[in-house]
């Protein structure tokens, strides 16, 4: 841990560090997994859907910053090395082959949703661990990106809903 005058407890900042370092790898990796979308959609809505996918990779680069920058106030080293992502990250690979804008919506709409999930698992651990802050902080990424999904969710076809609920 760096020295900082941050009045939070040791013990306390080092909890959230290990809370905010693997979601520093997700929302990296799925930066990362947003651009190869945004690079390889092809088909109906292309252009709809590679504009819309560069707009969801920068509102999760900014999140990825506002993880790193938290992590460093409080004393921690921010990981954003592609071998800490790597490591670290929890999102699932994504799929390579795929050129078509349904199975990209679809993709990308699961990995920003198991972003979220343990996203607001952090909230509730550093509401709990008391650092209000970083709760805030990650209130406010889930929330950017809960609209995001909603936006990349509008362009699933109605098959796709259904075979989704299906799964679930």
């Amino acid at each position: 841990m760096h020295p900082t005058k941050n009045d939070i407890a040791l013990k306390v900042r080092t909890l959230i560090i290990a809370q905010l370092s693997p979601l520093l790898a997700d929302a990296i990796a799925l930066k990362l997994q947003t651009k190869q979308a945004h690079w390889n959609v092809k088909g109906e809505n292309f252009i709809a859907l590679h504009e819309l996918f560069d707009k969801v990779a920068t509102e999760v680069e900014d999140a990825a910053d506002m993880i790193a920058e938290r992590i460093v106030q409080l004393g921690g080293e921010a990981e954003g090395t592609a071998q800490a992502v790597a490591k670290q990250s929890r999102l699932e690979e994504y799929p390579y082959t795929i050129a078509d804008g349904q199975k990209h919506a679809f993709a990308l709409s699961s990995a920003i949703a198991a972003f979220n999930e343990v996203g607001r698992k952090a909230i509730d651990k550093t509401a709990n661990a008391g650092d209000a802050i970083t709760a805030d902080m990650l209130t406010q990424i889930v929330r950017g990106l809960d609209k995001q999904m909603w936006f990349v969710e509008s362009h699933l076809k109605e098959t796709t809903r259904a075979q989704r609920s299906q799964v679930a």
